[in-house]
Formats: structure tokens, C-alpha cells, sequence
């Protein structure tokens, strides 16, 4: 069985403003406790060795991911991919202000400029438009999620879970 993987960041909110949404306002009315959540994330972060801070606020990604598309297509698309991950939930970074993308494209050994063209002329507007109804079509209510043959598993996880979900699907296991 192949199994290939791509990286894709699928919106649970698109409608999230440029500005961005306070946690209270995101998850208003649903009874969800913020800061036992936050909590569980630092700790699996923590767990997994990657870097995440308490945050207050969500930002829209519709941008990161247009970028995130065109980086992949120039052969830069695990470092940019990285560096929003980072800015993101490591530093509370506003990931839809253009200033805050122009940097990372640049330290992804990115053209400024040509990402800039890129969001301006919509090049990869169908591209994450398709990625958004794929989510909505598979019931993708939280990121990151790996699905495999109908089997799924939700949120960050260590290899060895990811491994177990592939061989479950009937992956064959690599050979040292």
C-alpha cells in the first residue's frame, strides 16, 4: 500500500476576521474549558518536543495556506510549512497580516515580492478552496488530523501513533 502524506492546514474557520477571534468568542456558548484545553495542548506539545505558547486569540490562515501551496510548489513548502507552525504556536503571531507572512516567506529562502504577486493574482485561491471542501466532505473538526482508509486519528500525536494508525490500515511496516 502507498501512502503518501502532504501537509495541509484545513481552516476550521474561515470566517475568522483578518484581526482575529478571542478563544471566548471562538468557542462561546459550546462549554468548552480554554484553559484545561490550552493545558493539554501545552502538555502534549511538550511531550512531542515541539513548541507552543498559551494563546487568547485564533487567527485566519486562508493566507498561510495560499503561501503554504505556492512554497510547496517551489520546493520550500516544509520549511514554510515549520516557520507557521512556529509563528503561530510557539509565538501568538497574527498568521493572516501580511508583514508577519512576508517574513517567514522570507526566511523560508522565499521572494517577498512573489508571494505578494501570488495572494494578489489568486494562484492558489482553488487550491485551498478544494482543501477546505475535502475537510468539510471528511468531518474534519479539529487539526491536525490524520486519516487513513476511514481510520482517524486527532490531533498532535508521537510517531509511533501515526505508524500504529498506518499499519492498522494495512500498511506494510518498513524494513530496517
Amino acid at each position: 500500500m502507498d501512502l503518501t502524506v502532504r501537509w495541509t492546514a484545513f481552516p476550521l474557520h474561515p470566517e475568522t476576521p483578518d484581526g482575529g477571534r478571542s478563544l471566548e468568542e471562538l468557542f462561546a456558548g459550546r462549554g468548552v474549558d480554554i484553559p484545561a484545553v490550552l493545558a493539554r495542548l501545552k502538555s502534549t506539545a511538550a511531550d512531542l518536543g515541539l513548541p507552543f505558547t498559551a494563546r487568547s486569540m485564533t487567527y485566519n490562515s486562508r493566507r498561510a495556506q495560499e503561501l503554504g501551496k505556492w512554497a510547496e510548489a517551489e520546493g520550500r513548502g516544509e520549511r514554510f510549512h515549520h516557520l507557521v507552525f512556529e509563528a503561530y504556536f510557539a509565538h501568538g503571531r497574527n498568521i493572516a497580516q501580511l508583514q508577519v507572512l512576508a517574513e517567514l516567506v522570507a526566511a523560508a529562502g522565499l521572494d517577498p515580492a512573489a508571494a505578494q504577486r501570488v495572494l494578489d493574482e489568486g494562484r492558489y485561491q482553488a487550491a485551498v478552496d478544494a482543501d477546505w471542501r475535502r475537510s468539510r466532505e471528511l468531518g474534519i473538526t479539529a487539526v491536525p488530523t490524520f486519516q487513513i482508509q476511514g481510520r482517524r486519528l486527532v490531533g498532535a500525536h508521537p510517531y509511533e501513533a501515526i505508524r500504529d494508525l498506518a499499519l492498522l490500515a494495512g500498511a506494510a511496516a518498513k524494513k530496517s
